[in-house]
């Protein structure tokens, strides 16, 4: 999955206004301006919603292949085409940069592949809804840890309630394994956050993306071939696979891009914050896993934990500090 994810900032988005070349014309006028701004929010969260339901649908279709490659086969089957997509698109220049620069992509490959063979493993033993759940415990806590004020323990308190109504029976019972691999993925999501932004400020466009992108692909590959061995060449599973690819990474990459140039960040992310309630409905429809009534609990105070964070991190004293110190807006997410 995660795959993306929700917080993590992209390779060249800037939040665009009305002199951005690809937003909304401006309207002239107090009263046309507005009502520019209010229908280029509403296109804007329409793009987020479909990209949020393309991206967990699209983890919900990587689980149904499961059964024929493994978690592991599902893994490098979606980074090996989403890098294929994103290089043939984007064809990044390969000369000019510094070891420094090569760092950070080597750093964000490795948080891309790891993160997604995590929440791949997650997955394949527990529910969607309750694996992207705790996954998102990792960009909530770096929300929690860069946030000021007494407000952010509210959040860290919802979100603590949340994981201890999942876990109410034990994690044991819970899936032990598949609880650990959720978490272990939540941890290289902040990572991955942390890691775009550097590439972002180091390559232009979504070039540093691309080149992470492939750099996973390569890390990932080996073990998929490990795993899965000449199933990965079956018609049926490529085809899945780039229907996996195309669900989970690109389309949602896309539109997310284009809703920055229409929202606020903190909008964004607020938005961002509810993958776990469709990642359980897309478990529900596709994988027919059902949920319990703690479970949606737990969902609804994390959901409630990690958009309550977003707003306290991007509150406008906040936004004002961080700008102030960057001299630059707040980038997007990919991931």
């Amino acid at each position: 999955m995660t795959d993306v994810r929700a917080l993590a900032p992209t390779a060249d988005t800037s939040v665009g206004g009305p002199e951005s070349p690809a937003g909304p014309a401006a309207p002239t006028g107090p009263a046309g301006a507005g009502r520019g701004e209010r229908a280029a929010g509403l296109v804007g969260v329409g793009l987020v919603a479909g990209g949020i339901c393309s991206q967990q649908f699209g983890a919900a279709v990587a689980a149904s292949l499961f059964p024929r490659v493994g978690a592991l086969g599902v893994v490098s089957l979606r980074l090996a085409v989403s890098a294929l997509v994103l290089l043939l698109v984007c064809r990044p220049a390969v000369r000019g940069y510094g070891r420094a620069d090569w760092a950070v992509v080597a750093g964000f490959g490795v948080a891309l592949a790891g993160m997604n063979t995590l929440i791949y493993q997650a997955i394949d033993r527990v529910p969607l809804g309750t694996a992207v759940t705790l996954e998102v415990l990792g960009p909530l806590t770096l929300s929690v840890v860069t946030a000021r004020g007494p407000g952010r323990w509210l959040w860290a308190g919802l979100a603590l309630a949340g994981v201890a109504l999942l876990g109410r029976g034990g994690f044991g019972e819970l899936n032990a394994a598949g609880a650990g691999c959720a978490l272990g993925a939540g941890a290289l999501w902040a990572a991955y956050i942390l890691l775009s932004a550097r590439a972002g400020s180091r390559f232009p466009r979504v070039d540093g993306l691309a080149l992470a992108m492939a750099c996973g692909a390569l890390l990932s590959l080996p073990l998929g071939v490990a795993g899965a061995g000449g199933a990965l060449l079956d018609p049926a599973t490529l085809a899945l696979g780039g229907a996996v690819a195309l669900l989970s990474s690109v389309l949602p990459y896309t539109l997310e891009l284009l809703s920055l140039r229409r929202l606020a960040p903190a909008a964004f992310s607020v938005l961002m914050s509810l993958s776990p309630a469709v990642a359980a409905l897309a478990g529900y429809l596709v994988l027919h896993q059902g949920l319990a009534l703690p479970e949606v609990a737990a969902i609804a105070l994390v959901v409630a934990a990690s958009a309550g964070a977003v707003r306290t991190a991007t509150a406008p004293g906040t936004r004002r500090r961080a700008r102030r110190r960057t001299g630059s807006r707040s980038p997007s997410r990919t991931g």
